[in-house]
């Protein structure tokens, strides 16, 4: 039952990750406020794994969820966070970003063995086409004021792009027989390594403790970086990971939604429109089936 729903449960999370970064975003920098975020976390969830005793049997289980911690929440959520800080729209980086599920396609065929069939590519084709009509309004408004879409920025989603899918892969070849709490604390670790790092190099360091910054913050972290991420680490052991990457497609649309609902953006008929299309490549992205692979 729960992994019939996890899906569903998270999408709606991940999605509100948009609104609660855009809330927050204007009152810390990148690296500062992902670093506070990632700290709040591994105070959550370090004493349950020592608790439990769910801290990893060895070190090189560690270091695997380490890599991918900086992959997934420094290379990812910073390049992310640092282009929307420097001026990237929000929409331009999130269509950049929607490519993950077509490289990731194209490399968990010969990195993981998994058997992409036509059906599978023609939903991967109809979820970008979904996403970019998602995006539509505001990426022809973006474009015609010219603001933000600079070689950095767009090299940092690139960067970021790049860094969730090998995150994905990296995941699925070793860290199936971690413990999963075990796991997600290590990548925290892994992460906050990072972040912080980048935190202490680049920037000033200063939050403004405005009581949106701290409704964003707390959401995020246990919304997002807990909720979220242990759902997704769930999906990726379970499943394909070109089936898992696929319900990013849905993300753009979910966010409209949640915008529609909170600020009131407008949903036009091409956006509505974009949504059945990505919900409809989600269905056949579903089903990736794993090849053997000689060990």
């Amino acid at each position: 039952m729960l992994m019939r729903v996890a899906p569903v449960v998270f999408v709606l999370l991940w999605s509100t990750g948009f609104i609660g970064s855009k809330l927050g975003a204007p009152y810390a920098e990148p690296f500062t406020f992902l670093a506070l975020r990632f700290v709040l976390v591994l105070a959550l969830l370090a004493p349950v794994a020592a608790l439990t005793g769910n801290f990893a049997r060895d070190w090189g289980e560690r270091a695997n969820s380490m890599v991918v911690g900086m992959l997934i929440h420094g290379v990812y959520l910073g390049g992310v966070f640092w282009s929307i800080r420097h001026g990237m729209p929000a929409g331009v980086s999130a269509l950049i970003v929607s490519l993950q599920p077509i490289l990731t396609a194209l490399l968990s065929a010969p990195l993981l063995g998994e058997n992409l069939s036509a059906r599978h590519w023609l939903g991967l084709g109809l979820g970008l086409v979904g996403a970019v009509m998602v995006l539509q309004p505001g990426l022809v408004h973006t474009l015609d004021a010219g603001s933000g879409i600079t070689a950095a920025t767009i090299g940092a989603n690139v960067v970021a792009l790049f860094g969730i899918t090998a995150a994905t892969i990296y995941e699925k070849r070793t860290s199936t027989d971690t413990n999963l709490l075990a796991g997600t604390v290590w990548q925290y670790v892994g992460a906050v390594l990072l972040v912080g790092a980048g935190s202490l190099l680049f920037e000033t360091r200063v939050i403004h403790w405005t009581p949106s910054f701290m409704f964003a913050l707390g959401w995020l972290v246990l919304v997002l970086s807990i909720g979220a991420v242990l759902l997704l680490m769930l999906l990726i052991r379970s499943s394909a990971v070109v089936s898992v990457s696929g319900l990013f497609y849905l993300e753009p649309a979910v966010v409209a939604l949640i915008a529609w609902f909170m600020f009131g953006d407008i949903l036009g008929p091409s956006q509505l429109f974009g949504l059945a299309l990505a919900t409809i490549a989600v269905v056949m992205i579903s089903g990736v089936r794993r090849r053997q692979i000689l060990e």
